[in-house]
């Protein structure tokens, strides 16, 4: 007879299974020697983190020093209001209503809402990520339980180094240090694979996230040296002195998840060719050879020119 396990069971020993697997340690030195060339030449602090999620290799080069997350607290962010929508507390339509007391301008398009605008909580979790709306992300911040909830959730779930500062008691001096948020390339890309792997809050909740992870705007950056026909999840860090991105690509040979870092980047141009986002195209673009060594794709000629 057939033995019945019920959802949570199935859920925690799909959970404790990406975790351990996550956990064990292959160097891949190959790949670790070409990624070295890229960020030795870096001005400023660099980090890398890899993993192959198909084979278990890795490459780690800063992959477990503190840098400045910018958006990329948006993630936890993420999670922390599925975990509220999971426990009941808000359905996932949840109807809204915008003040213009809530705009945070530069990012996003809530900025341009008029007072008084009737919206949706799954709007606000959508562009909070695919447009990395910041007023968006602060209404979800709150709506979360704040970074006190969002961080105990990480806490619990073995984050030591990733937490959500700004607006959060406690968390002033870090908040001078990092910014809005602080995490590590090794915690941020096991975060995402857990989500990739159905392990965050609950299957249904993580195949959600995973979804508005992979229609990103922002693909100018390492998203640009990948076809365009290969999905990936990602988002995108930004502040002068500070620009990271986590990728976790679908490819065709089996999944792979990147972190990018940088801080204290003597390059603080908004402009095209930012050191860091060369950076950033550069690893992008090397893993993708790498991994997928008989694809032949490559940008278009004068592709460039669209990315401002």
């Amino acid at each position: 007879m057939q033995r019945y396990i019920r959802p949570t069971a199935l859920f925690l020993l799909f959970f404790f299974t990406a975790e351990t697997v996550f956990s064990q340690y292959k160097p891949d030195r190959k790949l670790e020697e070409k990624l070295q060339a890229l960020t030795d030449t870096f001005h400023g602090v660099a980090g890398v983190y890899v993993r192959n999620l198909r084979t278990g290799k890795e490459v780690t080069i800063n992959a477990d020093t503190v840098f400045p997350t910018a958006s990329i607290i948006k993630v936890p962010i993420l999670v922390g209001i599925f975990d509220k929508i999971q426990q009941g507390e808000f359905p996932y339509h949840q109807p809204l209503v915008y003040r213009d007391s809530m705009s945070r301008k530069g990012s996003g398009l809530m900025q341009f809402f008029r007072d008084s605008t009737a919206t949706d909580l799954q709007t606000a979790i959508t562009l909070m990520i695919t447009h990395s709306d910041n007023a968006a992300a602060v209404w979800c911040e709150r709506l979360a339980g704040g970074g006190a909830a969002i961080n105990a959730w990480l806490s619990a779930h073995g984050f030591e180094y990733t937490r959500l500062n700004a607006r959060t008691a406690g968390r002033e001096q870090a908040r001078q240090q990092y910014g809005w948020g602080q995490t590590t390339p090794r915690e941020m890309a096991r975060l995402v694979s857990m989500i990739r792997n159905d392990a965050v809050v609950s299957p249904a909740a993580s195949q959600t996230m995973y979804r508005i992870m992979t229609h990103v705007f922002w693909d100018e950056y390492a998203l640009y040296p990948l076809p365009p026909y290969v999905q990936a999840a990602s988002k995108q860090g930004m502040v002068d002195d500070s620009r990271s991105e986590v990728v976790l690509v679908n490819a065709p040979h089996g999944d792979y998840v990147f972190y990018v870092a940088t801080k204290n980047n003597k390059d603080q141009r908004w402009v095209p060719e930012n050191e860091a986002w060369q950076l950033a195209r550069r690893v992008s673009a090397l893993l993708w050879d790498y991994f997928e060594p008989k694809s032949k794709w490559k940008p278009a000629e004068g592709s460039e020119k669209l990315w401002y």
